[in-house]
């Protein structure tokens, strides 16, 4: 299988989620306007900038996102300045779950998460997936775990 994109509409998640950051990063230059302690311009330069970063990052997130489904574990490749490559190998993977919580259900997205053996926190989420691609990677990743673990048994 080919490395495979997430879906382009999450860009607009991330995006909504910047403008959210940028706003309450804003409030305290607001305040200090409002006390006479910052020129006029402050607040609307500051909440600029902090929107430029985080519309900017939003797209290289998901520029950078991919994961992969080889016979041997899943890949995911995804992060901006820290770029990380997971491998989540088929034979670890103890359940899949697809979700979709009220911002993903309103951008019509899905997230499918894999939870593995090991420690605590040992799952990994793929977002920005439509339902029925969600529904069907978890199928796959289910079927190929369960392959996997019976060629693993003793």
């Amino acid at each position: 299988m080919t490395a495979q994109s997430l879906h382009p509409r999450v860009q607009v998640v991330w995006v909504l989620r910047a403008v959210l950051v940028a706003a309450v990063l804003s409030l305290p230059f607001a305040g200090a306007f409002y006390l006479d302690r910052l020129p006029r311009w402050a607040p609307v330069a500051a909440a600029g900038v902090f929107l430029a970063l985080g519309v900017t990052h939003a797209v290289l997130k998901y520029r950078r996102w991919s994961y992969e489904i080889r016979e041997d574990a899943l890949y995911l490749d995804r992060g901006v300045v820290t770029q990380v490559r997971t491998t989540v190998p088929l034979v670890r993977i103890q359940h899949v779950d697809s979700r979709r919580g009220p911002v993903e259900r309103g951008a019509g997205l899905a997230s499918c998460v894999v939870y593995t053996a090991g420690s605590r926190g040992a799952d990994v989420r793929i977002p920005g997936l439509t339902p029925d691609g969600a529904s069907d990677l978890r199928e796959e990743l289910k079927r190929l775990a369960i392959r996997a673990d019976g060629e693993d048994a003793v």
